[in-house]
This record gives C-alpha cells, structure tokens and sequence, in this order.
C-alpha cells in the first residue's frame, strides 16, 4: 500500500501534467485564433482590393461573385476555426 507521501507526490505529479496538457491546448488555440483573424482581415483586404480593381478595369459581374464566393468561403473558414476554439475552451 502506498505511503500518504508517496500518494501526494503522484497527486502533484498528475496535477503538473493536467497544467502541462492545458497550457500546450492554450498555445495551439491561440495559434488558431491569430490565423483565424489574419484569414479575416486578408481576406477583407483582398476583397476590398479586388472589387476596386474590378470597378475601375471594369470587370465582368461573374468575377465580382467569383470575388464575393471566396471572401464568403474564408469568412466561413475562420468562423469554424473560431467555433471550435470556443467550444473547447466551453467544455475544459
């Protein structure tokens, strides 16, 4: 049978783990999050870009939707990314 020490030694030596495993979770969210954002305003940014571009070369209408579908579709992306990071940090 184990010792009250020896029980108390495990318990801490758990316990730094769980912290470990927590603090390794926090970096890879917030790694997340800074390419979740940079997603966003890159994609503002080109969006931006390209539809001034396409007013003043003037441009087809189908290439401002192509414009508009991709800038919808990295919105979207970085809105799961950012959904996934909340609900863990929810749940832990």
């Amino acid at each position: 049978m184990a010792s009250r020490r020896q029980r108390s030694l495990a318990s801490a030596e758990a316990k730094a783990a769980a912290d470990a495993a927590a603090a390794a979770q926090a970096r890879r969210d917030s790694g997340q999050a800074r390419l979740g954002g940079g997603v966003m305003a890159a994609a503002m940014v080109l969006w931006l870009g390209l539809q001034w571009l396409g007013g003043k070369y003037g441009w087809e209408a189908r290439y401002a939707f192509l414009i508009d579908l991709a800038a919808i579709a990295a919105l979207v992306w970085s809105l799961a990314v950012t959904w996934r990071i909340w609900q863990r940090r929810r749940t832990a």
